[in-house]
């Protein structure tokens, strides 16, 4: 990628002071008096790793002119070859990343921290990097020049000697993306998303208390929240209690007790008599990265017994300490632990740059959060949601946390909310699923895209969690994402979209399309497609089963439209041709064509398919082993001669329509076998 000939960088120092160096010839070395920079690019395990080094000449007893805290460097990257299309990956907050979808360098918004680069021959991804003390992002660069811009948060420096992009070419962008972060998760010594002990909680169906009452939320509320889905058999195993529980004043956190207003006894007594009650198992307390939005409150009796652990900012926050803060949270959740909390919520994690500009380097600040944060954990089981923190620093700081939020607000009253909210956990997976199993937020029961919103929590991957008002859960809009003890049925991995979709911009250009994988049966593995309409307008689509690259190969797949209930079969590299009506969507299940029958499993699951636990087959005759009982149903282009389950005859119970078999039976938690017997 990089040429030294051409090369050109911008320093931004103090007092108002640039320097500008341009490489004429290789080697990259550009030298004067008063700085030397060297530039370079190696090659480990096929990843292109761009390095900068800078020392600035410093007098002893006269004025200086040291780096600025705010885009202290720029580099301009002169390339070979300009991609035909990109997308990038860019903060459009302090938390959270969405895609711009560009054809040039120059169209590359400020502070992208991925790029996803598509050639004729090959897809490359580009990640700016963190290293030891500064964070490199993208921006918006010249027709032929890549343009990087890094930052410490912190001014004074003269020395640089950090990374400052990694980059990976592979035949298809997810393996790509997969190289990458295979790479940095060994640079950092971070784990892999499969390498994170998911908490058991987060496998079960979850609520959620910040949109059902915001900041006001109380004893009584959660109570009576409790009772409502107990009344509703709604399989809830775990609650949030968000913010608004804490004892703050002034955005600032003064003790480690609840409100007392709020939870006048604290939390015990409630959480042992909702428990006793009911099968609501876990419940976990929300709180931010620095204990409250402020930090602590200074002097305060928590700022004096914790005062050990804390770190005062030039800008006078009072936070958690990235060297001892360990002791902060591990006090804490001692503390939550013998109240009855299983787990927490912690929100802010990427405002690690403005509690500690010009205090700390960013990387440096945000790795020692991240690791006395999960110190701290080990006291709640590692179970630990993080928020709020897709800022790339947090991102490679987590050593082994496993569940971190993929998106923005699920934002009820926003007018076309869903599109956006849709957007970014489709991109933001991409990437960020290499790491975490990615949580794509609560949502309501009882709204206009409650169904959409249903199905995509369906085919996350991550935790499923809602957040209705008291009265307001519908629990026909849950009953597809879990089993009857309220386990959901997570797929393998986070959905993405199919890579004809990532480089275009779906808001515009018709439909997104999403695909995911799961097990089935003893040894396979299933997939679907999961088609949204953005635009507002009436869309064609299609998709082939190649679209889907880790599900079962096969020469044919029996394709189940979950909305329409309807079956047929595709070759692998056959095309279907829908059409979605404005704000339609669809959710076609892939299983490949067994020899004789090939069960679906639960049909009023999204992914009933992962239901079916194992598969016995014969020429004439298949056993199937399903989770639990309910509305089961197979394919087949033969008609059986005889059905049973667990040993009985239901042959006369069966329901056809087209090659779709079905059988209705009592809901049981309790396993059930299915035999189909054929004529020979």
């Amino acid at each position: 990628m990089m040429k030294n000939k051409n090369l050109k960088i911008e320093i931004n120092c103090q007092k108002g002071k640039r320097i500008d160096a341009e490489f004429s010839a290789d080697p990259g070395i550009y030298e004067t008096e008063s700085i030397r920079i060297e530039m370079a690019e190696t090659i480990t395990d096929g990843c292109r790793l761009g390095k900068i080094q800078l020392k600035m000449k410093n007098e002893s007893c006269r004025e200086n002119f040291n780096l600025r805290m705010e885009k202290p460097i720029r580099v301009y990257l002169p390339t070979a070859e300009r991609p035909e299309k990109i997308t990038a990956m860019y903060m459009y907050n302090e938390w959270w990343t969405r895609p711009a979808f560009v054809t040039s360098f120059q169209e590359i918004p400020d502070l992208t921290q991925v790029a996803y680069f598509k050639y004729n021959d090959r897809f490359v991804c580009f990640i700016p990097m963190v290293g030891r003390e500064f964070k490199t992002y993208m921006a918006g660069g010249t027709e032929t020049e890549i343009c990087l811009e890094m930052t410490a948060w912190l001014g004074g420096q003269k020395e640089i000697d950090e990374p400052l992009y990694l980059l990976t070419e592979a035949p298809t962008l997810t393996e790509a993306v997969h190289k990458a972060f295979v790479w940095l998760a060994e640079y950092k010594g971070i784990r892999m998303r499969e390498e994170r002990r998911i908490p058991e909680m987060f496998k079960f169906l979850g609520w959620c208390s910040w949109d059902a009452f915001y900041t006001e939320v109380s004893e009584e509320k959660i109570r009576q929240k409790a009772d409502e889905l107990m009344e509703k058999n709604v399989p809830v195993r775990w609650m949030i209690i968000d913010d608004g529980w804490l004892s703050v004043q002034d955005e600032k956190i003064y003790d480690f007790v609840p409100d007392k207003k709020k939870f006048p006894d604290g939390f015990k007594n409630m959480i042992e008599e909702i428990r006793e009650k009911g099968d609501i198992r876990w419940f976990g307390v929300w709180h931010a990265l620095g204990g409250y939005w402020g930090g602590i409150l200074q002097g305060s009796d928590l700022a004096l017994k914790e005062s050990s652990y804390l770190y005062k900012t030039v800008n006078g926050k009072l936070i958690p300490s990235p060297q001892s803060g360990a002791g902060f949270y591990r006090d804490w959740y001692e503390g939550l632990s013998q109240e009855g909390i299983d787990f927490v919520k912690v929100d802010g994690q990427s405002a690690v740059p403005y509690y500690f500009e010009n205090s700390l380097p960013v990387s440096e600040a945000a790795r020692g959060m991240d690791q006395a944060l999960e110190s701290g954990g080990f006291y709640m089981d590692g179970a630990i949601l993080n928020c709020m923190g897709m800022a790339m620093e947090s991102i490679l700081a987590r050593p082994v946390s496993a569940i971190s939020r993929n998106s923005d607000d699920f934002m009820p009253k926003k007018e076309n909310g869903f599109a956006e909210h849709l957007l970014q956990n489709a991109y933001n997976a991409i990437y960020h699923n290499e790491l975490y199993c990615c949580d794509w937020d609560m949502f309501w029961t009882k709204h206009e895209d409650s169904v959409k919103h249903s199905l995509l929590r369906a085919i996350s991957g991550g935790p499923v969690y809602f957040s209705d008002k008291i009265g307001d859960t519908i629990p026909e809009v849950l009953k597809p994402l879990t089993y009857l003890d309220g386990r959901i049925l997570m797929m393998e991995r986070s959905a993405r979209p199919t890579e004809d979709c990532i480089f275009s911009d779906p808001m515009e250009n018709g439909v997104l399309k999403l695909h995911n994988v799961a097990a089935w049966g003893q040894t396979g593995r299933g997939g679907g497609i999961a088609a949204y309409n953005l635009t507002g307008q009436r869309q064609k689509y299609t998709f082939k089963p190649v679209d889907i690259s880790d599900m079962d190969v096969a020469d044919t797949y029996w394709v189940y439209d979950f909305f329409e209930k309807k079956s047929f079969v595709l070759g692998r590299n056959e095309c279907y041709e829908g059409i979605l009506d404005a704000d339609g969507f669809a959710w076609f299940v892939m299983l490949p064509k067994n020899q004789t029958g090939t069960c679906l499993g639960l049909l009023d699951k999204y992914a009933g398919f992962m239901a079916v636990e194992s598969i016995l087959e014969s020429d004439n005759m298949q056993t199937v082993v399903v989770r639990e009982s309910g509305l089961l149903g197979w394919f087949s282009e033969r008609e059986p001669q005889k059905v049973m389950v667990n040993s009985e005859d239901v042959t006369g119970k069966v329901q056809k329509q087209g090659d779709l078999y079905s059988i209705s039976l009592p809901e049981a938690y309790s396993k059930t076998v299915l035999s189909i017997v054929w004529l020979s």
